[in-house]
Formats: C-alpha cells, sequence, structure tokens
C-alpha cells in the first residue's frame, strides 16, 4: 500500500510539472507601464536635466518597480526621460533604448510586434504618452496636464489582445 501512494503521489507530482512546463515563461499578456519623466530644470530650454526632486522621483519609480521584471526600458532621446529612466536600468541591469516620441501608432505597432509578452517600461512626456497609451489599447485617453508629474499608464493585454488601461500618480 504504501509504494501505491508513493507512485501515485510521484505520478500526480510529474503531471503538475508538466502541466505547467506547458505554459510559456511570463504568460501570454504583456504589459506596457508608461511614464511621464521627472520633474525637469529650466535651463537649458531644449533639454534640461531633472532637478533634484526629480532624481528623488526617479529613484522611487526605480524602487517600486523592483518587484517587476522589466524585458526593456525605452526613453525618448532627452535627458530628463534618460535622467528618468536610469535608476530603473541600473537596478534592472538593462540598457535603455532611444525612440523617437514622434509617431504614437508606428510607436506601439512596434512595441506590440518586439514585445508581445512581458513588461516594458516607456518614458516619455506630457504631450507624446496620452497618444501613446490611446494607440496601445484603443482606450480614451486624456492629455496630461505638463504642470503634473508622477502620471503613470499601465496598458495590459491579454492573449486575446484586449488591453485594459490604469492610469496612477505617485
Amino acid at each position: 500500500m504504501h509504494i501505491k501512494t508513493c507512485i501515485a503521489a510521484a505520478c500526480l507530482a510529474l503531471a503538475l510539472l508538466t502541466a505547467c512546463s506547458s505554459y510559456p515563461a511570463g504568460g501570454d499578456t504583456a504589459t506596457y507601464i508608461l511614464v511621464r519623466h521627472a520633474e525637469k530644470a529650466t535651463d537649458p530650454p531644449n533639454d534640461p536635466p531633472i532637478t533634484e526632486a526629480g532624481q528623488q522621483r526617479a529613484q522611487r519609480l526605480a524602487d517600486g518597480l523592483k518587484g517587476t521584471r522589466l524585458d526593456a526600458i525605452y526613453s525618448s532621446p532627452y535627458q530628463r526621460t534618460r535622467q528618468t529612466a536610469a535608476p530603473v536600468a541600473r537596478a534592472q541591469a538593462l540598457t535603455v533604448i532611444d525612440y523617437v516620441p514622434d509617431d504614437a501608432a508606428t510607436f506601439a505597432t512596434r512595441l506590440r510586434a518586439n514585445h508581445p509578452r512581458g513588461t516594458v517600461l516607456v518614458v516619455g512626456h506630457s504631450n507624446t504618452l496620452p497618444p501613446l497609451a490611446r494607440a496601445l489599447c484603443s482606450c480614451d485617453v486624456a492629455d496630461m496636464d505638463e504642470r503634473i508629474y508622477g502620471i503613470r499608464y499601465t496598458i495590459r493585454m491579454d492573449a486575446d489582445g484586449r488591453a485594459t488601461l490604469a492610469e496612477t500618480r505617485d
């Protein structure tokens, strides 16, 4: 009787392992986290760095994403976005990938094609993130007030391509 119990337990364990191993790593979902850059200085006017408050916000972003395994980090090619992404990139041992924020629809298509599963962080601007969120999820997204920092959109795509959007602020 004892041997039959052990064999049954081993068979059950093997069945569970086989069932679990059939699921791809990261599941069949994609998550896109869109974050506005942190507080910026006023000089130089064309490409200002982030302020001390911005550095603290960027570090809070990195701390808040510690439990989230990112597959990629994208940033527009400006100091303020790169500096916002830098603490996250260091913490996750990832290289920040530049993107041009001019064409939201094209970039959304690129994100979906390159990252159909997993989690991606995109650091952008008050005038570029709402159009990107709209393009990714086909949902209503209000324009951002450029005076407000700490806005984050989290867009989750399920296996059937249905999107959900959550907007948060820190």
